[in-house]
């Protein structure tokens, strides 16, 4: 059979690989969904007139029949070196289901955002996972609508269309600044972004924004309100916002600061560097992600880490229960850890 696909060039079906196998299209079919009950004899034969075939299920016929075995991955960015350990927890979910995952990039714009999941839509992928989207809850609630949709770094608990997968950052960041405070710090600053939304409830919005209330809460908590300072700093090259570098400039200078993510925390360590300043005997410093560099011996960033591998498979479980039929709303909180390292004096 091989030979004569090879000269006629036939295209391989499912029921190519039946023949093939001496099973049912059925059975194919069940081996293919990894369907439970299927027996290791079975899977073996069928796998086997698969490579041998080099037979490859069309997307477009499945999506006619029903599912396409295919998930949009939908990242804010590329620079975030924190979005890999995400990435790998929903793909190894997603891979032991036979779900194919594709990804794109929304560039951290809204319109690309919307634009890449109607494409996702468009290709009848069954569902689609969105990491920290900069849309807001009244337009995922309307993609929701139309197909299942998780969302990681969005908190929205009141939520009915979509799910939500997050890291308690309320918590997370009032550990962070409590071990400084701990620590003897009492002029602490926070680094933070510039777009925010105001329209979100209470205990609702974008991570940053809910790491903003931890710092808040903690410095209130330690009767240190009147010393607090978020620096809203720019996200890139022409967004709004003063560059990293004012926060060096400002006399008198911080004793320490919270830096809503490693992205802030490792420039910020650079630029100290750079200038003399020494970390953390003049400048303590505490990041959020705990994203590998952090880590390393020669930087020893002390770092909130919010099990990023495990956002992602949690966020992947949820995504196949909404596409098995799930329809009541799940929101899941992970709890966080400060993995404590020399930059903040600890």
């Amino acid at each position: 059979m091989t030979e004569k696909i090879r000269e006629t060039g036939e295209r391989v079906t499912i029921r190519t690989v039946a023949e093939d196998a001496g099973v049912s299209t059925a059975a194919v079919s069940k081996v293919l969904r990894n369907a439970y009950g299927v027996s290791d004899t079975l899977r073996s034969k069928v796998l086997t007139s698969i490579e041998k075939l080099g037979y490859r299920p069309s997307t477009a016929a499945r999506g006619m029949r029903g599912k396409t075995y295919s998930i949009g991955l939908l990242l804010t960015e590329m620079e975030n070196a924190f979005l890999p350990k995400v990435v790998r927890g929903a793909k190894e979910v997603f891979g032991a289901a036979n779900y194919q995952v594709m990804i794109g990039v929304g560039e951290a714009q809204a319109s690309i955002e919307q634009s890449l999941i109607d494409s996702m839509m468009d290709m009848r992928m069954d569902g689609v996972l969105l990491v920290a989207p900069r849309l807001t809850g009244t337009v995922l609630a309307g993609y929701a609508a139309k197909t299942p949709l998780v969302v990681i770094g969005h908190h929205e608990p009141s939520a009915e269309t979509f799910d939500t997968v997050n890291s308690d950052d309320v918590a997370g960041a009032r550990e962070a600044v409590c071990a400084l405070i701990a620590s003897g710090y009492r002029d602490i600053h926070m680094t933070s972004l510039s777009q925010r939304r105001f329209d979100m409830p209470a205990g609702e919005g974008e991570v940053f924004t809910m790491r903003e209330t931890g710092y808040l809460a903690a410095m209130q908590e330690a009767g240190l309100s009147d010393r607090a300072r978020i620096w809203r700093l720019r996200e890139r090259e022409g967004c709004e916002g003063p560059p990293l570098t004012d926060l060096l400039k400002v006399g008198p200078r911080p004793e320490a600061v919270f830096c809503w993510s490693d992205i802030h925390a490792l420039e910020l360590i650079n630029l100290a560097w750079s200038r003399g300043v020494r970390v953390p005997e003049d400048l303590a410093i505490v990041g959020y992600d705990d994203t590998p560099a952090a880590g390393m011996p020669i930087v020893g960033l002390s770092s909130v880490n919010q099990q990023g591998a495990d956002l992602g498979r949690q966020a992947a479980r949820a995504m196949l229960s909404r596409i098995e039929g799930r329809t009541t709303p799940e929101h899941i909180l992970l709890e966080p850890a400060l993995k404590t390292r020399r930059s903040s004096g600890s």
